[in-house]
């Protein structure tokens, strides 16, 4: 009897996955379709709808900056906040050295040299950016226990509130470019480039070419420019051009421009990622951030930072 009931069920789920899997197929051929091929490419025949497919599931990115807390390595951390003109109101420069022992990490601060009002009267930080950076790239006290396990994460503000929301909102459009994000008040749906109904608002491309060393293809998003105005307010994502190695189809570099005015709150981001192998691991060497934000009863920001990462040990 409860084999007959449990039946009707695994056959709906079976029909569903496989219907998804149908969709999806075809959405990756509808892309195919849409992507401007150079020459060396289209003779290298590359299947491109396996291509697509395999960037939209892509976690190296992610996964390399969670390795982060899993080895040891220096940092080399330059933050600057300006104003208006480009004048600098507040900085910090320092050399940062994080250490893994018993599964746990520590950083220490070996230089450091802060400008302006960086830090508040209690000493915590002053900007968004600034958080934005520690959270990535520092550890405060010893933090154990952890792995960098990227499947089955799945990135949700549910449960946030104030700061530790606005950093989530952060981690989503910086981790998952191009992929549909639940959370973000008015953009969610609009990150989501491989959509059909959304893709008709860009340009793709896939290349190849070499990246220091390495034989790469090259996929580059663009914004279409002949967009009307009323058209122009379902972009987020202007630009972004992906370096995956060709062998194992990791990323090695990116970079990307997003941008967005929602009334109550407006970005303008331009970032560049450099990847580099420890080992086996995949780690980030260069992040370069340039970036404006707005939010509603807040004060405007605009941010630049660079981290070179380096020394990388087990």
């Amino acid at each position: 009897m409860l084999r007959k009931m449990l039946l009707p069920g695994f056959i709906v789920l079976a029909v569903t996955g496989t219907l998804t899997a149908q969709e999806d197929s075809l959405d990756n051929q509808r892309l195919a379709q849409m992507m401007n091929l150079s020459e060396v490419v289209m003779r290298s025949d590359l299947n491109v709808p396996k291509f697509i497919q395999r960037v939209k599931e892509d976690t190296t990115f992610y996964k390399a900056f969670r390795t982060l807390h899993v080895l040891g390595f220096t940092s080399l951390n330059d933050i600057r906040i300006i104003d208006k003109t480009g004048k600098q109101k507040a900085s910090l420069q320092s050399r940062t050295k994080q250490q893994r022992n018993a599964g746990c990490r520590t950083m220490e601060v070996l230089e450091e040299k802060a400008t302006g009002n960086f830090y508040t009267s209690d000493s915590n930080y002053n900007y968004y950016t600034a958080q934005l950076y520690a959270g990535l790239f520092f550890t405060n006290g010893s933090v154990c226990n952890e792995n960098n396990i990227v499947k089955g994460i799945d990135f949700s503000t549910r449960s946030k509130k104030g700061m530790a929301k606005h950093k989530e909102q952060l981690k989503m459009l910086f981790f998952n470019p191009g992929k549909k994000i639940s959370g973000i008040p008015f953009i969610g749906d609009k990150i989501d480039i491989f959509d059909p109904d959304r893709a008709r608002y860009y340009n793709f491309r896939i290349d190849q070419a070499d990246y220091e060393g390495q034989s790469c293809y090259v996929f580059s998003i663009s914004s279409k420019e002949d967009l009307r105005e009323g058209k122009k307010d379902k972009i987020v994502i202007d630009n972004m051009i992906t370096w995956f190695n060709a062998k194992t189809m990791e990323i090695m570099a990116r970079n990307y421009d997003i941008s967005y005015n929602a009334g109550v709150y407006d970005f303008d981001v331009h970032m560049e990622v450099e990847l580099t192998k420890f080992g086996t691991y995949l780690v980030p060497k260069t992040l370069r951030y340039k970036g404006n934000w707005n939010v509603i009863f807040k004060k405007r920001e605009r941010g630049i930072f660079t981290a070179t990462l380096f020394d990388f040990k087990n």
